[in-house]
Formats: structure tokens, sequence, C-alpha cells
């Protein structure tokens, strides 16, 4: 008994110093970049975790906040981190023996006289059972190891997604409500030139009724703010779709999104300057690069479980317990007693293999496989830092080119204004004709709701360009998770 208590122990004590068949998982290399190619945006350490702050808008915070608390895709991903943190501690405990069972029966025997053999007194009889069974696959091979380590990467795995979830969400929603301030500015623009169409169709009106002009006139100028309003349904109903969508995001019906959107604002005004983390910030910073990289090493580990199945499977089996049997005849309390006595105690120790030799290539093929996926794997994970520098250089590219626009667009809006006084002083002092007035009026609208579009479209790139940093998902994320 001490002896195999002793060998017990002793090979216990071997298995974590076996060996582990499969690969160790390393970082692959990247493709890597040293500074971003557009001149104007600096490249240095900074901190980009608030980054909405930059707009100064208390709404746009609050609802960023809301968001971070109520959204439900966050808190399905939420969910998805539990699972994976279970599934380690299944993992863990597959490590140690994996049936351990206190097993107890009871069973009345009766035997028949004509039975072969059959020379016992006792023909009628209690058999008890009571003790614990333990059955043991040894991790020789490092399969319930890798088992572990897997569990691990998809537990990290979970977290990084958890990450990327948030870092989109703070995105989708900065965003949309960026188009339901440029709605609402545009909105405005359409009602302030109806207002001032409506003013000179009352003077063309005038002057058709004093017989200075001829209905054509007055036709065109009918026309012209018709086509204008016309415009305001097809605002509305995108303005109402984004404050929809917001609502979704928030994790509120789109009837309670007034109790968030409470007042009516302004396009967020953007800095005119950007600094941004220098390129090889990305592999850490960004959640769906550190997923990448989670999921290949995850599935590195799994090439070594697919290796442990090619190799003899050791087990250890135990039975420590009582077992006695008591006839019929006898009292059950006098049969209880000697239940429960020294000269019950049973036990049974053994060990065991089992080798699929004859496994058809399905083993090794199953190991070609897990590779296979390994090597998938990486080419994601480095598909995906391409993807990240490509995402960074567009959201710079279009930042600054939304402010060069917008330079452009306010040149062009106050000289668009200034034409269209000229056309009609000049209309109605009888030296230009009508249509000069139409055109003015008609590029002065276009010109003014294409700046709002513009300076939405700043606030826009700027959001995009920390998004694709991978902006945002610290201030909201607990480390201890």
């Amino acid at each position: 008994m001490k002896q195999t208590l002793f060998l017990l122990i002793a090979f216990t004590l071997f298995i974590p110093s076996c060996i582990k068949v499969g690969p160790d998982f390393t970082s692959p290399c990247v493709p890597e970049q040293s500074h971003w190619t557009n001149d104007e945006a600096a490249s240095q350490t900074v901190e980009i975790d608030d980054w909405w702050r930059l707009f100064n808008d208390p709404q746009l915070e609050e609802l960023i906040t809301a968001a971070a608390r109520q959204n439900l895709t966050l808190r399905s991903a939420a969910m998805r981190v539990m699972e994976a943190r279970a599934i380690l501690g299944i993992a863990i405990g597959e490590f140690f023996p994996q049936t351990q069972e206190v097993v107890g029966d009871a069973t009345k025997f009766g035997l028949s006289k004509n039975a072969p053999n059959s020379i016992t007194t006792d023909r009628q009889f209690w058999d008890l059972n009571l003790g614990l069974s333990v059955v043991w696959e040894l991790d020789f091979w490092g399969k319930f190891r890798r088992g572990i380590e897997s569990a691990q990467e998809e537990l990290g795995a979970q977290k990084a997604d958890f990450d990327d979830v948030l870092v989109i969400l703070l995105g989708d929603v900065a965003s949309t409500y960026v188009a339901i301030r440029t709605f609402e500015e545009r909105v405005e623009i359409i009602k302030h030139n109806v207002a001032i169409q409506l003013r000179s169709l009352e003077i063309v009106q005038a002057r058709w009724q004093a017989g200075m002009v001829t209905e054509l006139d007055v036709q065109q100028a009918k026309t012209l703010l018709a086509s204008t309003e016309a415009t305001l349904p097809v605002l509305t109903a995108d303005y109402v779709r984004s404050k929809n969508a917001l609502a979704v995001l928030l994790g509120v019906p789109p009837a309670d999104i007034g109790c968030y959107l409470t007042t009516s604002g302004k396009i967020p005004t953007a800095p005119e300057t950007i600094a941004i983390e220098i390129p090889c910030a990305l592999l850490t910073r960004r959640p769906d690069i550190r997923r990448a990289l989670h999921s290949a090493a995850a599935q590195s580990a799994r090439i070594g479980i697919a290796e442990s199945e090619l190799y003899p499977s050791l087990s250890l089996t135990g039975f420590f317990g009582l077992n006695s049997s008591a006839a019929a005849s006898r009292r059950t309390t006098g049969g209880n007693r000697k239940f429960f006595s020294a000269d019950s105690l049973t036990y049974t120790f053994g060990g065991g293999f089992s080798w699929p030799i004859l496994n058809y290539g399905r083993l090794i093929n199953r190991v070609r496989a897990e590779s296979s996926l390994f090597r998938e794997a990486i080419f994601d994970y480095q598909n995906t830092v391409l993807v990240a520098y490509k995402e960074v250089e567009d959201a710079l590219t279009s930042f600054f080119n939304s402010q060069r626009q917008v330079s452009y667009l306010t040149d062009s809006v106050k000289a668009a204004n200034r034409a269209t006084e000229l056309s009609r002083t000049q209309y109605v002092e009888g030296i230009a004709d009508y249509t000069r007035v139409l055109n003015t009026e008609q590029a002065s609208v276009e010109q003014e709701e294409e700046q709002a579009i513009a300076r939405g479209n700043i606030a826009l790139s700027l959001i995009a360009t920390y998004r694709a940093l991978g902006g945002g998902w610290r201030s909201f994320t607990c480390t201890g998770r």
C-alpha cells in the first residue's frame, strides 16, 4: 500500500515536467511602418482614450457614456467573455483527475437453487458498496496543458473582441450624433433659403401684376421654391432615421431618444491639428489586432492537442471504500454494523494505456488540418495589421482634405451670397433677367449645404481616425475583467 502511494505521488509530481508536443507560440512577424505618409499628422506618444472630449460637446459626452453603459451588443460581447472564462475553468479542471465520484449502491440478491455451482447457503442477501472512484488520464504529452493554453488565448481573444465592439460602438455613436447635427443644420439652411425665395416670389408677383415682367418669371420663381421645399422631406426622413439608429446604439426604443437628445445643437467642431501615435503602437492598442494574435496563439495550442493523440494515453484508476454482503436471515442492524467496520474496507489501484495505432491517417491529417488553420490565422493577423494602417491613413487623408474643402467652400458661400444679392438688385433695377436670380439663388443653397456637409465630414474623419487607432476602449474597460 505504501509503495503504491509513493509511486503514485512520484508519478504525479513528474507530470508537470513532461514534454508538451506541438509548437510553442511566438508572435509572428508583421509588416512594419515607421511613420504615417501624411506629413501633417504629428506622430508621437499621445493619450487618445477620451478622444470625444476634443469636440467639447457635453451632449456627445453624455451619449458616449450612456451607450457604453446600455448598448446590448456590448453586453452580448461581455457575456462571451464570461463564457470564455468558464471554458478556461473547464480546461483547467481537465488537468486534474477527470473522474472523482462518490459512488454507492445497495443490491438485493435472490439466488436460484438450480443455478450451476450454487454452493452458498445464503441464497438471499444484500450487497452494499460505498466509496470514492477516481479515473485520471495523465497529461504525459501535454494535451491538457495545451488545452489550457488554448482556452487562455481564447479568453484573451474574447476580451479583445469586447474592446473592439466598444471601439466601434463609440465611433458609431459619435458619427451618428454628427450626422444628426449635420441634418439639423442642413434643414435650417433650407428653411432659411425657402424664406428668402418666398420673398423673391412676392417681389416677382408684384412686378408681374404691375406689368413689368411676364408670367414666366413668376413660374420660374415658383419652380425654384417648390424644388427647394422638396428637399425638406428627404432631409427630415434621414434625420429621423439617424435618431432611430442612435436609439439602438443607446439600447433604448426610438420613442425614448428624446430623453437623450433634448435640444438641437451645432455640428461638433474638430481641432485643426491632430497628434496621433506612431504606427507600431497599433499592434498593442487596436483590439482587433490583439484578437487576431490571441486567436493565432489559441490555434497553435490546438496543434499540440492534435499531436498528443498520436501517442499512447496513460491513465490511473482507483477505488477506496466499503463493501459488505449481509444475508437476509440476519438482522439489518447487525449487517450495518459489519458494513461500517475495518473488515469492510476495500480498494483497487491500477493503471493502463491506450494507443490508437490503426487510425488510417485520421490523427495525422487532423494535425495537418490544425496546422493549416494556424497558418491561416497568422495570415489573418498580418492582414489585420495592414488593414489597420490603411484605415488610419485613409482617415487622416479625409480629415486634412475636408479641412481644405471647408476653407474653399467658405469663400464660395460668401461669393454665392454676394452674387445672389447683386442679381436681385440688378433684377429689380431691370438690368438682369430673372434667370440670373434663379441661378444665383440655387447656387447659394447648394454651396451652403455642401459647406455644412464638409464641416460634418471633418468631424466624421476625426472620429474615423481615432477609431482606426483603437482609441476609447480603455476609458470604459476594467482591467480586471
